[in-house]
């Protein structure tokens, strides 16, 4: 019995945790928590006087977050200057992808979401399971391990946390994603669609400047000048790419009528929309008898290809294609390195055995 609270004892339950409860005239109410917190003496008064116990309301500021925890994080990383310098379509895919993350459950029957939870209690086992529930999208599973790290660099920054449990952790998607087009395909498109045709200007485009659809849809005359088109690129890094016109451009552009103030317009005389252009551009495909995966973003890959197959330098493939990132250059100039390793291989191959 305590002194100093009558009535109250203790006793150990069977998981050996230390109970609290209040007994009187054969009655008996448990005491949540222990002696000395605000939540305890608030029950521990109400049974004492037999009044219900009133407990203080906690209102959560709109925005507030949990100290440590991924939603404090979350906070840091938009305001960081890292996330002020990126564009407005790359803060839109990360926020989309971090809110998922923040929002989802971290156990299915259970009420805690991620956003709550401190960063020093993520496992790998937890990253781990998160990227198998995105299996049947890799790529949109690799991303969010980006969008998780970001955060857990965050805390680190703010010395939350010592380590990145997610360390060499890598998530490598089972397909490449968008490929390029083989030569075969091109001739079947140009035979198919003739120069004057809106499917060739939108191939042209697409081949000789190498620019994502979105930014294809939002070209203008006034873009293209004498010798150059520029580029406002919108998807990543809103930068201005300026390209020369090639011959193969020019005649495609030459033969285009100037009937409105984009480029590209649908036959309605209305501007593209992103979606739209990518779902014309299937139908142009399959006519001309094109293989599934001929896509826009393809033709993107096909012109990499061409500038490593003719021996352009990495710093070159990024100027044209508007990549910051070397490594996504790079990956033209080694699969051009070896297709052209193994050809001179073969070809020793061959003078060898023409000698013998």
């Amino acid at each position: 019995m305590d002194l100093e609270r009558p009535f109250l004892s203790s006793y150990t339950d069977s998981r050996g945790k230390l109970r609290w409860r209040f007994r009187r005239e054969g009655k008996t109410i448990s005491l949540r928590g222990k002696p000395g917190e605000p939540e305890f003496e608030a029950r521990y008064r109400a049974a004492l006087h037999g009044n219900d116990p009133k407990l203080a309301v906690v209102t959560p500021l709109p925005g507030a977050a949990r100290p440590k925890s991924f939603g404090a994080a979350w906070r840091l990383v938009k305001t960081s200057p890292e996330w002020k310098a990126f564009s407005a379509a790359t803060h839109s895919k990360n926020t989309h992808l971090s809110e998922m993350f923040l929002t989802s459950r971290v156990v299915p029957d259970a009420e805690v979401l991620w956003r709550d939870v401190l960063v020093s209690d993520f496992k790998r086992r937890h990253a781990k399971i998160i990227l198998s529930e995105h299996a049947a999208t890799p790529h949109k599973a690799k991303h969010m391990l980006t969008a998780i790290r970001r955060l857990i660099v965050a805390a680190m920054d703010e010395e939350w946390i010592e380590s990145d449990p997610t360390f060499k952790l890598k998530w490598v998607p089972s397909y490449k994603g968008w490929r390029a087009w083989t030569d075969e395909e091109l001739k079947k498109y140009e035979a198919r669609w003739p120069i004057g045709s809106t499917p060739r200007l939108v191939y042209a485009l697409g081949l000789w400047l190498g620019h994502r659809r979105s930014d294809l849809v939002r070209l203008k005359w006034s873009d293209v000048k004498k010798e150059t088109v520029e580029i406002e690129q919108t998807a990543k890094t809103e930068r201005k790419v300026v390209l020369p016109i090639t011959p193969m451009l020019r005649e495609v552009l030459d033969a285009t009528e100037r009937r409105g103030e984009t480029i590209l317009f649908t036959r309605y005389g209305k501007p593209f929309s992103d979606k739209a252009l990518g779902e014309r551009m299937q139908v142009w495909t399959k006519a001309a008898g094109c293989e599934p995966g001929c896509t826009l973003h393809g033709l993107r890959k096909t012109l990499g290809r061409i500038l490593a197959e003719s021996g352009a330098s990495t710093r070159q493939l990024m100027e044209v294609l508007g990549h910051d990132d070397i490594e996504h250059a790079e990956l033209y100039s080694r699969d051009a390195e070896r297709s052209r390793l193994a050809r001179d291989g073969m070809a020793h191959v061959v003078r060898l055995r023409q000698k013998s």
